[in-house]
């Protein structure tokens, strides 16, 4: 008689087998600290444009520092998209793995009466939603 596997191995191995890639490794890593560098860099970029503006009187280079400023800021509102963007498609995505997880242990934890009665449940749901043919 084989032990069973606990449920965490049970629920890494089903993960593997959706082919659901590891949040922790992957180009989104890289991604994710992309935009976190750019949120960094742009206020930094536009602190030092600030200082540049005001170290001279020549307007030419206040000017200048206007743009560099305006293209930190720009960096920053990029960064933030980029960290957001991928943080939140990771997240979502071990999101929906574990509620796959969770329903498949559900249902797996029913009677085989109960197992008919939601399957005849669903079937009835979509009759009702199922566009008629032409």
């Amino acid at each position: 008689m084989t032990s069973p596997e606990s449920r965490a191995d049970r629920f890494t191995r089903e993960l593997s087998e959706l082919k659901i890639s590891d949040p922790s490794a992957g180009r989104s890593q890289l991604w994710l600290r992309g935009g976190l560098a750019l949120m960094v860099i742009g206020p930094v970029l536009a602190i030092v444009a600030y200082f540049m503006s005001h170290g001279t009187s020549s307007a030419l280079e206040q000017r200048d520092a206007v743009i560099i400023a305006l293209i930190g800021i720009s960096l920053a509102v990029v960064g933030s998209a980029v960290f957001l963007r991928y943080s939140l498609t990771d997240f979502l995505r071990f999101w929906l793995a574990r509620q796959a997880f969770d329903l498949n242990n559900l249902t797996s934890q029913l009677s085989p009466t109960e197992k008919i009665l939601v399957s005849k449940d669903v079937h009835d749901d979509s009759a009702k939603h199922a566009v008629a043919p032409r």
